[in-house]
């Protein structure tokens, strides 16, 4: 080699080595620009002040927990009103006058006390106590004397006699909060006193506040049901007991199970619909299949078209075009795996092992058992995957397509998210979701074992077995 060739070589390795560093810092300049322009627009440093702990931790806390309420006007101090979670349809006591006495429903944490006031006793062991002209607590954590809040001369509330006010009340000029932790909370208005009281648990959530059954609970109305002792004259304790529970006024069960049902009906006719349709259509989409080249060129680019769109846009035009309901979802998913489903079998039946077509076709059999002997039973594997695959994957996409409109499940979570109130049933209705998707994860893996067969293996690696033989 003389030294025009070594100096050509050496100056062709510099090349490269300065073209490999630039291109390498253009792609570190890149990453850097992106992210700073990402956290710019995001306004992520400005998170923190938008963050706020405490509505977090309430919402976390109504998702595990109920509260009731406990309200007194300073116009009709003599009419307090305890209801749960401050519904006017479930009130344990409705108007309450004092010269009545308990009625049969008053909460065992709510008592008259020797001077008349209404007597709220915390888990914490404090008590709050309702007066005609002021509200006291007493025997609460850090706090050794009772606190006393009234109204001054123009109706606003301030705290009698005390300079140091622990860290967990809070005054402003026409409010009081005592909040020492999540589970207790009271606030002195200008014009009411509100109690808030909560407890862990789904109170109600098998029988509703009204229901004949609630006293005897759960349990105590299973053994109803086999007791000759109708609770309703009219109708046996079992058949009481199921309508109770799917009646139930406040967690909905009968309309949530049926929305649920629709749901896992959209998914599985949807992944149905698309397997039917992206199955056949895969084999004349395949090189080694249809010898004609437009027509794999228009069944690819009609692949590309359906799963390019996500099935949310899908959703809204079959919402236009069927309006709200299952056909709407359904529709929605088949079009877009037939899409997905034709892509991947179509790569799949290319890359086949000719072999055992080969095998078949010297027997003498036409194109067309050459294809369902040489080629399905290759494919089969791999179709069964990723169709049982979608499926799962289907049946949280239709909760997401419910809430678009078109029903199911995903409607009702969204209702109760619009509430603002109802995370407990948000917790309810996302945990059902959570076991369907486990259920049905399970069973498709129990029918991939026993369509396809070893469990230790997966479609592909069954494939690549079936080729060797």
């Amino acid at each position: 080699m003389n030294r025009s060739e070594i100096i050509k070589n050496y100056s062709d390795i510099v090349v490269t080595k300065f073209s490999s560093k630039m291109w390498s810092t253009f792609l570190v300049l890149g990453i850097i620009v992106y992210l700073i322009i990402a956290i710019l627009s995001l306004d992520i440093l400005q998170i923190h002040k938008k963050w706020s702990p405490e509505r977090a931790s309430l919402f976390a806390l109504d998702t595990y927990a109920h509260k009731d309420h406990v309200t007194m006007k300073w116009s009709e101090p003599d009419d307090i009103i305890i209801s749960f979670e401050g519904s006017r349809w479930s009130q344990y006591v409705g108007p309450y006058q004092k010269s009545d006495g308990l009625p049969e429903r008053y909460p065992e944490w709510t008592s008259i006390g020797p001077e008349g006031e209404t007597k709220i006793s915390f888990k914490n062991g404090g008590f709050a106590n309702l007066y005609d002209d002021k509200v006291t607590i007493e025997n609460w954590p850090d706090t050794k004397e009772t606190l006393v809040f009234r109204l001054d001369a123009q109706g606003k509330p301030y705290v009698e006699n005390v300079d140091n006010l622990p860290k967990w009340i809070r005054v402003t000029e026409n409010k009081i909060e005592v909040r020492p932790s999540l589970y207790e909370r009271v606030q002195v208005y200008s014009k009411k006193v509100e109690v808030h009281r909560y407890n862990l648990g789904w109170n109600y959530f098998w029988f509703d506040f009204d229901s004949p059954l609630e006293p005897y609970g759960i349990w105590n109305a299973i053994s109803l049901s086999f007791s000759g002792d109708r609770v309703d004259p009219n109708i046996s304790n079992f058949s009481l007991l199921i309508q109770e529970f799917l009646n139930n006024d406040m967690w909905h069960h009968g309309q949530i199970l049926w929305a649920l049902l629709e749901t896992i009906f959209m998914a599985l006719l949807g992944t149905l619909l698309a397997a039917l349709l992206g199955f056949p259509l895969a084999f004349f989409a395949a090189y080694n299949v249809t010898p004609f080249k437009f027509v794999r060129t228009i069944l690819r680019r009609l692949f590309d078209t359906l799963r390019g769109i996500d099935f949310l846009i899908w959703s809204l035009i079959f919402l236009r075009a069927f309006g709200p309901g299952p056909f709407t979802g359904i529709f929605a998913i088949a079009i877009t795996d037939t899409g997905t489903l034709g892509k991947l079998m179509s790569e799949a039946i290319e890359n086949t092992e000719e072999k055992q077509q080969e095998g078949v076709e010297s027997t003498g059999a036409n194109k067309t058992l050459q294809h369902r002997f040489g080629i399905i039973p290759q494919i089969l594997p791999i179709f069964i995957s990723q169709t049982l695959y979608y499926l799962e994957s289907n049946t949280r996409g239709a909760v997401i397509i419910g809430a678009m409109g078109a029903g199911g499940i995903g409607l009702q979570l969204l209702g109760a998210i619009n509430t603002g109130t109802s995370w407990e049933n948000v917790m309810y209705m996302s945990l059902l979701i959570l076991g369907v998707v486990i259920f049905m994860d399970t069973m498709s893996a129990k029918v991939r074992r026993a369509l396809i067969g070893d469990e230790t293996l997966g479609a592909e690696l069954q494939l690549a077995k079936m080729a060797k033989k």
